[in-house]
């Protein structure tokens, strides 16, 4: 794929800012090193009337997009075509694009089926399955569909999705290093979660763990104040945190902890690691394809056996971060790319 100025490319998402969360992260960075040779333009939430999503009120959806998304198309005139998210926004670009025999990649970053059991008490495994089905039947139309990493395309593959890519993500080295000089105000040693605080993130097994000094929990969510009231006494709540206060905070602590199980890559896991912190999470997708088991951290159905190896590991965990970079990224990014120009293909 040749890069110039005045080729567009247009990125449809049904997620942005102000919402903080690893599928923002990811876009943004990638943006970021799209516009050094290409003209970017992000249709997003922001552009249309909204309303919240009822579990979750930070996420707003786009109402009836139809309209503005077909004249954004026809004023913009893209070159390239990726839709980010499922959404409605999502649905509006895809529905326009295939009335108009327009080829368009598509991502998948967030596994919706494996949130289903955190929300839905009774007929999970149903939902889970009707999940996968409007999932397949939306990333099946694309050319091609990017996923992070190899366990996430070999899991879509079996529910039925085609011409599955991979599209790894990567992390901010420069702004993700370990500050030596950084002070600690809690007792030792420090486990750390620090990432979305919502029922999916699987936080109460953290809680639940027995394990020394402080367990420090950063970040925010809808789940936040719910479970600082019920575990306040068994963890350290400090909200969102950014830039150098987040550093700080990672560089006192001594092991992350990720006892989700939904992850599609998991950024924060190789963010520790590039903060000279190893990982103890459980043994499913994301982690797996990020943590060498027993190398970086340690990978169990016992998240508190694998806090406590991981404590006592020793070793270079920046060197497993230091390949993954956002240059690799967007670079992967731009060759999965189709030109409005092509007739579809399989994307293989």
């Amino acid at each position: 794929m040749k890069s110039s100025k005045s080729s567009k490319i247009l990125i449809v998402t049904d997620t942005w800012l102000p919402q903080v969360n690893g599928v923002v992260s990811a876009l943004q960075k990638t943006i970021k090193i799209l516009e050094k040779d290409y003209k970017v333009i992000v249709v997003h939430p922001g552009l249309f009337n909204t309303v919240p999503l009822l579990i979750y009120p930070e996420i707003k959806l786009a109402v009836f997009p139809a309209r503005k998304m077909r004249k954004i198309f026809e004023e913009e005139k893209p070159d390239y075509i990726h839709i980010s998210n499922e959404g409605p926004l999502g649905l509006a670009a895809r529905a326009y694009c295939l009335k108009n025999k327009i080829p368009f990649t598509t991502s998948f970053h967030t596994h919706f089926p494996l949130y289903v059991p955190h929300y839905t008490p009774v007929g999970g495994k149903t939902l889970a399955e009707a999940g996968y089905r409007y999932l397949s039947w939306f990333h099946n139309a694309s050319v091609k569909t990017m996923a992070a990493s190899k366990s996430l395309k070999e899991d879509l593959e079996s529910h039925g999705f085609k011409h599955v890519v991979i599209c790894p993500l990567g992390v901010d080295t420069d702004l993700f290093k370990r500050n030596e000089k950084a002070e600690s105000r809690f007792k030792g040693p420090v486990f750390v979660y620090f990432g979305r605080i919502a029922k999916e993130k699987g936080l109460e097994e953290f809680f639940a763990a027995d394990l020394p000094g402080t367990k420090l929990v950063i970040g925010d969510g809808p789940a936040r104040k719910s479970l600082e009231k019920k575990y306040g006494k068994e963890a350290v709540f400090v909200g969102y945190k950014k830039g150098q206060e987040l550093i700080d905070l990672l560089s006192i602590s001594d092991v992350f902890v990720l006892p989700s199980v939904t992850e599609t890559f998991g950024l924060v896991v190789v963010e520790a690691l590039a903060c000279g912190l190893p990982v103890a999470a459980h043994d499913v997708m994301g982690p797996r394809d990020v943590v060498t088991h027993g190398v970086e951290g340690f990978l169990s159905e016992n998240l508190e056996e694998a806090a406590k190896a991981s404590l006592k590991l020793k070793g270079n965990y920046r060197k497993k971060a230091l390949q993954f970079s956002w240059q690799h990224s967007a670079d992967a990014f731009l060759k999965h790319l189709v030109p409005v120009s092509k007739a579809g293909g399989s994307g293989k």
